[in-house]
């Protein structure tokens, strides 16, 4: 058999199952950090149940992935994960899923294992989304689960520290309501509405513009100029505000 014919013949069980998000269809690419309660925990020792440098670390790889060739109007993390929005035109890799996936999880592996120095690995999955409604959900959807993750956390870590076991605190906060670990948290001394609200909310990254000082040797002045840069929000907002906040990526996507 001939190069050529075997090339053909062998590509097909490759993209036999390639899938292509049709024109008019938002993608959102979520990516997920693999046992990384261990990471960060255990191996890494990472402050509990919240610590800057792993937070810096998800930023500064959500940045990464919003200039690895894919045009991002919106990026978000929280805890160990990353969310994109892509604009509505995008057409990179021909909207083939399983190049989205691949590419970015890998870019996410990678960049945040050489700034961590250790092994870390990332999933991803693209969510199809028909709707500027829908985008603005699932957006929320991840705001609000910050939220929820941020309380569990702080109650769980506060039970622990106090000297319980993993499965003890995890019970002890169990089915109880917000304003119960609400309360939880204050007999403890601890307030969470005063807490940094990154740690609450997650931290939005977006394309922004930026002065840079430059010299102008010529006339001996000094020149100000304006650069397209990504834009760090870590003081993002809630619920319906917030809806309104991602909407406005969608009206330029």
């Amino acid at each position: 058999m001939k190069f050529d014919e075997l090339d053909a013949s062998m590509r097909v069980y490759e993209t036999a199952h390639d899938h292509c998000v049709l024109p008019g269809i938002y993608m959102v690419a979520r990516i997920d950090g693999r046992s990384f309660t261990r990471l960060t925990k255990e191996s890494a020792g990472f402050d509990a149940p919240f610590d800057v440098r792993f937070r810096d670390l998800m930023v500064d790889t959500t940045r990464h992935l919003m200039n690895c060739g894919f045009k991002v109007v919106y990026g978000y993390t929280e805890s160990d994960e990353i969310s994109l929005l892509f604009d509505a035109d995008i057409d990179v890799f021909g909207r083939k899923t399983r190049k989205y996936n691949s590419i970015l999880a890998g870019e996410a592996s990678a960049k945040f294992s050489l700034m961590l120095g250790a092994l870390a690995a990332f999933d991803c999955r693209i969510s199809e989304l028909p709707s500027k409604r829908l985008v603005v959900d699932y957006f929320r959807w991840r705001n609000e689960d910050a939220h929820r993750n941020a309380m569990n956390a702080h109650c769980y870590w506060m039970l622990r520290k106090e000297g319980a076991t993993p499965d003890s605190a995890a019970a002890a906060i169990a089915g109880k309501s917000l304003a119960d670990k609400n309360e939880l948290l204050f007999s403890r001394g601890i307030n969470f509405n005063a807490l940094p609200n990154w740690q609450k909310r997650g931290v939005g990254l977006y394309w922004g513009l930026e002065e840079k000082v430059g010299f102008n040797p010529k006339d001996n002045v000094a020149v100000v100029s304006q650069r397209r840069a990504i834009v760090t929000d870590m003081e993002l907002p809630m619920r319906d505000a917030y809806s309104a906040f991602v909407g406005q990526f969608l009206n330029g996507a």
